[in-house]
C-alpha cells in the first residue's frame, strides 16, 4: 500500500501521541475516568444513605438547637460554593493556555484554579470549626457523622487536586510541562471538574433540603 494514503506520521508506524489503545483514548485517561466511574459510587453510597436516614435524629438535633437549617450560614457557603465552581472555568482556560503553548496563562489559570480551590478548604474549615462552637460533633445524631465525613471526604479531594494542581504549576516554571504534554492538564482537569460536580450534588443534599 503506497505510504502516500497513510497518516503523517504512521507511514513508519508511528502512533498518534496520547492514543495507544484500541479505544483511540489513552491508557492514562481510561485510567482517569476508570477512577472517577469508582468515586461516583463511593460518593454516591454516602449521599444515598444521608437521604435514607436524614431526619430521624429531627427531635435530638431540634432539643439541643442543632437543626441544620439554624446552624448553616447558607449565604456564605453559597459564596464559597461559588467560588470553586468558577475555579472550572479557570482550569479550562489553563487546558486551552498549554494547547496554545501559552506558558505563562498556563501558569496564570493553574494558579488561579488552585487559590479558589485553597479559599473553598479555608471556608469549610471555618465552618467546621463553628459548627464545633455550636456543639455539632462527630457523634452527633445521625447528622453528624454524616455531614462531617461527607463534606471532609470531599475536602480531601479538593485538597488532592490543590497538590496536583501545584505540581504541574512547578512542572511548567522547570519548563517540563510543554504543549506536548498537555493531556496531563487535562487529566487534572477532569479530576477537578468531577470534584465540582459533586460538591453541587452535595451542597444541595445537605443545605438546600429541609432536614426532616
Amino acid at each position: 500500500m503506497s505510504t502516500a494514503l497513510v497518516p503523517a506520521g504512521q507511514a513508519h508506524g508511528a502512533h498518534p501521541p496520547g492514543h495507544d489503545t484500541n479505544t483511540g483514548i489513552s491508557h492514562v485517561k481510561l485510567g482517569i475516568w476508570a477512577f472517577l466511574s469508582s468515586e461516583c459510587l463511593f460518593f454516591g453510597a454516602f449521599i444515598s444513605t444521608y437521604l435514607i436516614y436524614r431526619g430521624r435524629d429531627h427531635a435530638l438535633l431540634e432539643q439541643e438547637g442543632l437543626l441544620p437549617e439554624k446552624i448553616f450560614d447558607i449565604p456564605f457557603t453559597s459564596a464559597t460554593s461559588f467560588i470553586l465552581l468558577m475555579s472550572s472555568l479557570t482550569m479550562v482556560l489553563a487546558l486551552a493556555a498549554i494547547q496554545r503553548d501559552d506558558m505563562r496563562g498556563l501558569r496564570i489559570w493553574l494558579g488561579a484554579t488552585a487559590l479558589f480551590g485553597l479559599t473553598f478548604i479555608s471556608g469549610q474549615v471555618y465552618e467546621f470549626t463553628n459548627f464545633y462552637r455550636e456543639g455539632l460533633r462527630l457523634q452527633t445524631g445521625v447528622f453528624g457523622p454524616t455531614f462531617f465525613v461527607m463534606t471532609g471526604l470531599h475536602g480531601a479531594h479538593v485538597t488532592v487536586g490543590i497538590f496536583w494542581l501545584l505540581q504541574l504549576y512547578f512542572r511548567s516554571l522547570q519548563g517540563k510541562l510543554t504543549s506536548a504534554q498537555s493531556e496531563a492538564v487535562e487529566v487534572a482537569g477532569l479530576y477537578w471538574h468531577f470534584v465540582d460536580i459533586v460538591w453541587i450534588v452535595i451542597f444541595t443534599a445537605i443545605y438546600l433540603v429541609p432536614y426532616n
